[in-house]
């Protein structure tokens, strides 16, 4: 197992990016034919407050890329909730969406197969899978999604004093744009499965996960019923749990079986 940090400039960032990489470079007691294959890649995404480091500070990905002999990249989204910048030309989105995984691909024995490119992450960063693995279903195969933060449900159209404890609606704004069109854009991961299916392209695969005590249950199940509704096949595990590592760990290693499972 490799573990790096590296660094590049970023075009859609415009500035230079730091992301960590796992590499399950041995074969562990399998075969040679084995160790040679493409590796399949997880774009692993962290959550509000937190660092590209968390990943590897606080969970077992290390165990688990190397168990199931995935590559993970873990990158930095900076409480952007991994959405494009348009002001700032900071494009979170494209960077995670499009030029991170073409780097990857260039510098490292990845699979250039969709069905072999995931995205996941938790809560900001389970939004930014589910956001991102859509609006770029043409690179990614899988979505992991873990204790959402589904905002656009929330924050819509919410008064300028608003404030949840979080958060206020100068952040939401500057975060999620005119927050009276946040539904029905592409920030909004019901418009994009709407988009998707009426282009009539593939959809990746969805692994949801969130725990019955954490405190974006709800809009975790309304996403889960409307992709229900829409008939949309999907993955949902709803199980005791609160929003912290111990959840994330049990469902993230729940979620690589689930990848290997068809």
């Amino acid at each position: 197992m490799a573990t790096l940090q590296i660094s590049f400039y970023s075009k859609c960032m415009r500035r230079e990016v730091t992301f960590n990489a796992l590499l399950p470079l041995e074969s562990g007691g399998g075969s040679e034919e084995e160790a040679k294959r493409p590796l399949p890649a997880l774009y692993l995404l962290h959550g509000y407050a937190g660092s590209h480091n968390d990943w590897l500070n606080f969970s077992r990905i290390r165990e688990l890329a190397d168990q199931y002999r995935v590559a993970v990249f873990m990158p930095s989204g900076e409480n952007r909730f991994f959405l494009d910048d348009e002001e700032k030309e900071e494009l979170f989105g494209e960077y995670i969406g499009r030029e991170l995984v073409e780097f990857t691909r260039r510098m490292f024995p990845l699979s250039q197969e969709r069905e072999q490119t995931w995205i996941g992450g938790f809560s900001m960063g389970g939004y930014g899978a589910i956001r991102n693995g859509l609006k770029y279903a043409d690179r990614f195969g899988r979505i992991i999604a873990l204790s959402s933060a589904l905002l656009p449900y929330t924050i819509a159209n919410i008064p300028t004093d608003y404030h949840n404890g979080i958060a206020g609606y100068a952040y939401y704004r500057n975060v999620f744009g005119d927050l009276t069109r946040v539904l029905g854009s592409d920030k909004d991961p019901e418009a994009l499965i709407k988009q998707l299916k009426s282009q009539g392209t593939d959809i990746p695969q969805i692994y949801m996960a969130c725990g019955t005590e954490d405190f974006l249950l709800e809009v975790n199940r309304r996403y889960h019923d409307f992709l229900a509704a829409e008939n949309i096949p999907h993955t949902y595990r709803e199980t005791p749990g609160s929003h912290n590592w111990e959840f994330w760990n049990a469902s993230i290693r729940d979620a690589f079986q689930w990848t290997m499972a068809d």
